[in-house]
Order: structure tokens, then sequence, then C-alpha cells
């Protein structure tokens, strides 16, 4: 049975702003492929500015990633609740983004290519 993950690094330089502001930048970002869904960026923590990101206690669970830990974005004006993810012991399919941050877009955070 083949696996529902793929990781692969994602080619040039991503962004990710929240509010404006510029809270990651980075040429090592891994571009996660599940299913028929659309593909996530996960930028590498050491890439982030980690004082925008404050823990929650929110946590999923995924049957091919394993359990997400959730972080909300403090912005110059507002907390973005659990805007961002990450997995700290994600299944072997996933184990390459290990260490590496997601982001929920909207209006008021981007991820992009630049």
């Amino acid at each position: 049975m083949s696996s529902k993950i793929r990781v692969i690094e994602a080619s040039g330089t991503w962004a990710v702003r929240a509010g404006g502001a510029v809270i990651g930048e980075s040429k090592s970002a891994l571009e996660l492929h599940e299913g028929d869904l659309p593909p996530v960026i996960y930028f590498p923590r050491r890439d982030l500015a980690m004082a925008f990101l404050d823990p929650s206690d929110h946590q999923t669970t995924c049957p091919h990633k394993g359990t997400a830990s959730y972080y909300s974005i403090e912005t110059k004006s507002q907390t973005l609740k659990d805007a961002a993810w990450s997995y700290e012991a994600p299944n072997a399919d996933a184990a390459r983004i290990k260490d590496h941050i997601a982001f929920h877009t909207s209006d008021f955070v981007a991820v992009e290519q630049l």
C-alpha cells in the first residue's frame, strides 16, 4: 500500500507574513502533499521569528502524520488563535516535517513564494 503523504523540497524562497509583518523566510521550506488536498508549505523553525508564535493547548490527530500541536500568532494588533501547527513526533511517512511549522492562510496570514 502506498503512502498518502509525500514530502519534497519546496523550490525557491518562501515567506510567511502575519498582520503585515514578515515572520519567516526560507530557502529550505518543505512541501507536503496529502492525497488530493492542496500542498502545504512547512517552514523550518530556524527560519521563523518564534517570538511571534505562542504555543496553545489545541491539538489534532491525523492518521497519516500524527498529532499536531498548535500556535497562536501575536501580531501588533491581534492574536491569531491556532494559526500555525507542527508535528513534534510525526509518523514515519511525514518524518521530514519534524521541526517545521505550517500556517493556516487567511486575510491575516499569507504564505507565498518570493
